[in-house]
């Protein structure tokens, strides 16, 4: 049976409590995850397309409600305000998430969820790797995706989704693939309170779709400008960016509240929000946004951070006693290294030029 249509805040909670009861039982489950490194996109198109697909499920599907899991233990929500400053806007808090905690330990997961009970959909990235990867990566059948094709998911993936191509935001590629669901999930919910109507309830039951209808817009909207910066990334953005840009603010604008909505204003909380990392260690930082992966034999691991170089140089420096900068910043870059087993390691750092261009 399909999810009846609701907030985002009851979905995540009938999610979660879906999966508690599932565990160590021969139940099916189906699982929508993103990349490991559980940036602001990974996190909105799990849910995005774990929401919409369980209130529209296939015909065929594996199980009617997915389950959005976001690839990181719940600790490490909090070295992303980004995520706190975009739940709020979609009524719900950091603690309806499911994390890698909801799952049961890596150590026995096999024994307790078995592959065979699971189908994956993943958003974000196309090769399932990690611990999940070796697990259950022969059960992945389905994948919308903005990176270069692995070639890891199969071809046919019918019911589910397979699409892999450029765009500045994979929640731009969820919201197009999903759209028309989503638009016959809302007319359904307004035609069924329309045939049990009484007096002025038509009007109140359509006004309060508008809001579950507005805050999963700004859910997604969020980090559709946050890896766009707000559109303006000529490089990045592409036509499906800016088709479900228009889409999801369409939806914003139309529920009573939001007629002084402003792009700008949002964007610029959003990502105030994002760049908010000075009470965080060194450590913690080339976590916050952090890949690895495995390539013949060799461990790659890539951190995203949104300062300059400087700044990571002048935070271990703080903490340490050796007295030259270069050398406590490689110290502590060797330490990280160690610590994951890394044959390569980057970081890519975020800084603007004297004419205040935008650089990687």
């Amino acid at each position: 049976m399909a999810f009846p249509f609701n907030s985002l805040r009851a979905f995540l909670s009938h999610a979660k409590n879906s999966l508690s009861l599932a565990l160590g039982q021969p139940k099916k489950i189906t699982f929508v995850v993103g990349n490991e490194s559980a940036d602001l996109d990974s996190f909105t198109s799990s849910v995005l397309y774990a929401y919409i697909r369980s209130l529209a499920p296939p015909h065929s599907a594996f199980t009617p409600l997915y389950i959005p899991l976001l690839n990181i233990p719940a600790s490490d929500i909090n070295l992303r305000p980004e995520f706190s400053a975009l739940c709020h806007h979609a009524n719900i808090s950091t603690s309806h998430l499911i994390t890698l905690d909801n799952l049961p330990p890596l150590s026995k997961i096999q024994e307790e969820l078995k592959p065979e009970y699971t189908r994956w959909i993943l958003v974000d990235h196309n090769d399932l790797q990690g611990t999940l990867g070796h697990i259950y990566a022969h059960r992945v059948l389905g994948v919308i995706d903005h990176h270069s094709e692995e070639f890891r998911v199969p071809q046919n993936t019918d019911p589910e989704t397979r699409i892999i191509e450029k765009c500045g935001s994979c929640t731009s590629l969820v919201t197009q693939a999903l759209r028309s669901s989503w638009d016959a999930s809302t007319s359904s919910s307004l035609s069924s309170s329309a045939g049990h109507a009484q007096g002025n309830s038509l009007s109140d039951d359509g006004v309060v779709v508008q809001i579950w209808n507005a805050q999963l817009a700004k859910f997604a909207l969020g980090s559709i400008l946050i890896d766009t910066s707000n559109m303006k990334a000529e490089l990045k953005v592409e036509q499906a960016d800016r088709d479900a840009a228009d889409y999801l603010e369409t939806k914003v604008k139309l529920s009573p509240g939001n007629a002084s909505w402003n792009r700008k204003s949002f964007y610029k909380e959003i990502n105030t929000a994002r760049k908010d990392i000075g009470h965080l260690s060194f450590e913690e930082i080339l976590r916050k946004d952090y890949k690895q992966w495995t390539d013949n034999s060799q461990t790659l691991g890539i951190s995203s951070v949104v300062k300059p170089l400087q700044f990571l140089i002048e935070k271990i420096t703080v903490k340490s006693s050796l007295k030259d900068n270069e050398d406590c910043f490689v110290t502590a870059i060797g330490d990280f290294m160690a610590e994951r087993n890394l044959t390569i390691f980057a970081i890519m750092t975020h800084s603007k030029s004297a004419s205040g261009e935008f650089r990687r």
